[in-house]
């Protein structure tokens, strides 16, 4: 069952959006300075449908765009929110894995982010870094990375 800790609406997540962030919880990674170490416990809420619904109905109108932020244990049930969210939003649909490989079900989405964090490394906004955020249109994924980069 996929659990969800909180959400939040962002602005820096995904370029040119208004983005509703899920906290989803249960994280299999253990990454070495993980800003959320909390995300790592199978806590929180029951995330479906009904809840997510409840949510829209709150800012539905003040976002564009709707973040899985984890998720990694349960990416089927990822896969089934994202169907559901395309068959009855307009709304940009977002993953930030940590895996280091395309999730299976990217195709379902408009932005993957992959790669756990390495703090030597850094995050999304390092030249360094090994995460990537990636634009998918047509099934063909474009690193836009580098628009976190000033």
């Amino acid at each position: 069952m996929l659990k969800y800790y909180n959400y939040d609406i962002v602005f820096q997540e995904i370029p040119d959006e208004v983005t509703l962030a899920v906290n989803l919880t249960n994280c299999p990674h253990r990454c070495i300075g993980c800003h959320s170490p909390h995300l790592r416990h199978n806590i929180g809420e029951p995330l479906d449908a009904n809840v997510l619904d409840g949510i829209l109905d709150k800012y539905g109108r003040q976002i564009t765009c709707v973040c899985f932020m984890g998720g990694d244990r349960q990416p089927k049930d990822v896969a089934t929110l994202a169907r559901y969210l395309r068959q009855h939003t307009k709304l940009k649909l977002a993953w930030y894995s940590g895996n280091d490989i395309m999730p299976r079900y990217a195709s379902l989405f408009d932005y993957v982010k992959i790669g756990g964090y390495k703090a030597d490394l850094g995050g999304l906004n390092s030249r360094t870094t090994n995460q990537r955020l990636f634009r998918i249109t047509h099934n063909i994924p474009e690193d836009i990375t580098s628009r976190f980069w000033r």
